[in-house]
């Protein structure tokens, strides 16, 4: 399959240059075209990728500052191969991961988009995970900091809202859209990249409340991934869930929701990455009912009971989930 690589500038010439460096340096061999879709960046950045001579390079710059989504869409238009690698200009490479992430593609046909992990991915980590055909961890909730994608898919998606304008939630967004369409999403630990988050639009007042309108955009679109459920039992693993009870789980999650499991030991396994897993204790579970004063979308929403958990923990639990006036769900004992 045919690789063309699409990175959206904006300023950050330094960080812009150190990651077109490192892909020519260790992509060249897996890729045809790179696609620089400058955002009316200032002269600086500007002059600096007019004056690159790889000739993999194709440069092209806006009138106007357009957004992450909108230059992404465009430079995605100008490709014709079969998968597109978009990385953010603060990105770097250290590795051709293409063949890994590509064999990914090839084993599972409803994998829409994988990324490389964002900095080192133990492995003690990853053996947490189930991995799928192809060696990825299935993940819910997409995020756009580099990404190879079906060209095909992400035409037909409509690529990135452009109502999300300068960026944030864009990738969120497609991936709602991409897991409504039953198509499935990856991250493989087997690849990685170093990205220095932020470095376009810095971390200053403009840009919380960038995120904070772009969030509740998002959240309006998809009111049910703001659900967060604890889900406590006793010495459970993914085997002993019914399937009702990991039915359930999987909407939760394909819905953009996540679900926090206390167990007395930590799970050997878990399903993907929106399952998070901690050793039961009361101050793991005050800090997981305490979440999200400031935002909602952080509050537990429901508590899932499983056998196995104490008289004196459940006696707790109910009382919050009265207090909080939260769901409550207790699951029987196994079955299949």
């Amino acid at each position: 399959m045919t690789v063309d690589v699409v990175i959206p500038v904006y300023n950050a010439p330094l960080l812009t240059r150190r990651c077109i460096d490192s892909v020519v340096n260790y992509l060249q061999a897996s890729i045809r075209n790179i696609y620089i879709q400058d955002d009316a960046s200032n002269t600086e950045t500007r002059k600096m990728l007019d004056s690159l001579v790889y000739p993999q390079l194709r440069v092209f710059h806006a009138p106007g500052n357009q957004g992450y989504g909108k230059s992404v869409n465009d430079a995605v238009a100008r490709s014709d191969a079969d998968l597109v690698l978009v990385l953010n200009s603060d990105a770097e490479v250290f590795s051709d991961f293409l063949p890994v992430l590509g064999n990914a593609f090839a084993a599972d046909p409803k994998l829409a988009v994988i990324s490389p992990t964002e900095g080192d991915f133990p492995s003690a980590k990853a053996d947490r995970y189930v991995r799928q055909a192809g060696g990825y961890i299935v993940t819910y909730r997409f995020r756009g900091y580099a990404f190879l994608i079906r060209r095909a898919v992400f035409n037909a998606m409509g690529g990135f809202d452009a109502q999300f304008g300068r960026g944030y939630y864009e990738d969120t967004d497609l991936g709602r859209r991409l897991a409504q369409q039953g198509w499935r999403m990856g991250v493989h630990p087997d690849a990685a990249i170093r990205h220095e988050t932020g470095a376009s639009f810095g971390r200053d007042q403009a840009y919380r409340d960038l995120v904070r309108k772009n969030r509740t955009l998002y959240y309006s679109r998809y009111p049910l991934a703001q659900q967060n459920v604890l889900l406590v039992s006793g010495l459970f693993t993914l085997a002993d869930f019914s399937v009702s009870l990991a039915n359930a789980i999987e909407q939760v999650m394909r819905q953009g929701g996540r679900v926090h499991w206390l167990t007395p030991v930590l799970s050997s396994q878990l399903s993907c990455l929106q399952m998070h897993n901690n050793v039961i204790s009361f101050v793991m579970i005050l800090k997981l009912l305490l979440r999200g004063w400031s935002r909602e979308d952080k509050r537990i929403t429901a508590v899932w009971i499983l056998p196995g958990v104490s008289v004196v923990l459940r006696t707790l639990l109910m009382v919050w989930v009265r207090i909080r006036r939260l769901q409550v769900q207790e699951w029987g004992t196994i079955a299949l």
